[in-house]
């Protein structure tokens, strides 16, 4: 076999797919005191698999390998550490069981790191950025761009976390009553925050991250089939996921270009995750609670149900982002608001209101900001001030696929 066999995207592929779910059940083995050590053995499986199967190419089964690796590697780790010599049964236990599950381990165990991580003992952000990392497989630049923060904040803040579950010796495992409810919150954060960052990749080749949407609306919906977790704002969650997971065969023409919501063939949106949505939606409905994430999923059902982008009820959407806006007054929610408030009062309405916005420094690093304004002003007819918002986009991080769409803006 060539040594020049680029295996690279499929590990890469896996890497997102089986990182956080190999991580999850090795830490539940071994503790979450040995948490880096896990974190150790499965990038050393990775790492092996990139070599391994350069060489000799790709297995039948990659993620039957990649478990056996990680076996191999944790039961070297436990031989060498006195520390660790009595998990070395447990290891292989694991593993064996993992196989037998067509090497897929279970979705209890990454919930059960999603919990651990989500400790009140932590503040907000560091449980959400040590679960970005630890169950889903982020890098820390990921992370930062999510909290429109620096690489190095993001690290200590991780590091910190770490040390700080090590010290209460907290257990892998799904809570329940009081400990539940202090955590749950923070897990369906993690996981809002998974799927927006899976809709709109912010830097490489693809527009959208499919795996990472999946991934969240997989652990959402395994919330919400649980009955100790199965709740009215889990449901408003997989309802928001799926209805945003049917709209991605659309997002892109063929050659990979983006495609904006009144541009996409809505004939290509999945049925059967926005038969999904709704189910889920009204589901959430049940009982008298009604969260930000209710909201936002009325918002995504109200794009879903409309046969046509000039069909839409874009009052509704407006109402809802006053409701959405009220109960949390951020500049991001403004933003968003202003698309549905250009198409109810028109775009110099919207303009007006996105240039209030404009000094915020909230909004300093986000894409979002100089893309709206290129787009309000290209509709309102001032072509040059449009094209000065569209080269302040290409200055920033972006996707190739929303570059060029920039790029195409400039022109047309």
């Amino acid at each position: 076999m060539s040594d020049s066999l680029d295996v690279g995207p499929l590990v890469e592929g896996l890497f997102r797919h089986s990182y956080g779910r190999m991580l999850a059940a090795l830490t539940r083995v071994l503790g979450f005191e040995h948490l880096e050590r896990a974190e150790d053995v499965v990038q050393d499986a990775l790492l092996r698999a990139l070599r391994h199967w350069r060489v000799h190419g790709v297995p039948d089964d990659p993620q039957a390998w990649l478990v056996r690796a990680a076996r191999n590697a944790a039961i070297d780790e436990a031989r060498r550490d006195t520390n660790l010599r009595d998990n070395a049964e447990r290891i292989r236990a694991w593993s064996e069981g993992a196989l037998e599950r067509s090497a897929a381990p279970a979705a209890d165990d990454t919930l059960a790191l999603m919990f651990a991580c989500c400790q009140p003992s932590l503040a907000p952000d560091a449980r959400t950025a040590l679960t970005l990392k630890c169950v889903c497989g982020f890098s820390v630049a990921e992370i930062a761009r999510a909290f429109l923060a620096d690489e190095a904040t993001i690290t200590q803040r991780i590091t910190r976390a770490k040390a700080k579950l090590r010290e209460v010796a907290v257990e892998v495992r799904v809570p329940e009553g009081q400990e539940l409810e202090q955590r749950i919150e923070s897990v369906l954060e993690v996981l809002y925050l998974v799927g927006n960052e899976g809709l709109l990749a912010h830097q490489g080749a693809e527009l959208v991250r499919v795996e990472l949407v999946h991934e969240a609306l997989r652990l959402a919906l395994q919330l919400a089939a649980l009955p100790t977790t199965e709740r009215p704002q889990v449901h408003a969650l997989s309802a928001l996921l799926a209805l945003q997971a049917a709209r991605l065969p659309a997002r892109s023409d063929e050659a990979g270009n983006l495609l904006v919501l009144e541009d996409q063939d809505r004939s290509l949106w999945d049925r059967r995750l926005l038969a999904l949505g709704f189910r889920h939606l009204a589901l959430a409905a049940r009982g008298d609670q009604w969260s930000e994430l209710h909201i936002e999923a009325g918002i995504a059902a109200q794009h879903a149900a409309a046969p046509t982008w000039a069909a839409t009820d874009w009052p509704a959407i407006l109402a809802l982002y006053d409701q959405l806006l009220e109960r949390r007054p951020s500049p991001v929610v403004a933003l968003n608001r202003a698309v549905a408030l250009a198409m109810v009062e028109g775009p110099q309405f919207a303009l007006d209101a996105v240039e209030a916005l404009a000094v915020h420094p909230a909004l300093a690093r986000s894409l979002l900001l100089p893309a709206l304004q290129g787009e309000l002003y290209r509709r309102v007819g001032d072509r040059s001030r449009a094209n000065a918002c569209y080269d302040r986009a290409l200055s920033m991080p972006c996707s190739v696929p929303q570059r060029l769409f920039f790029e195409r803006r400039r022109t047309q």
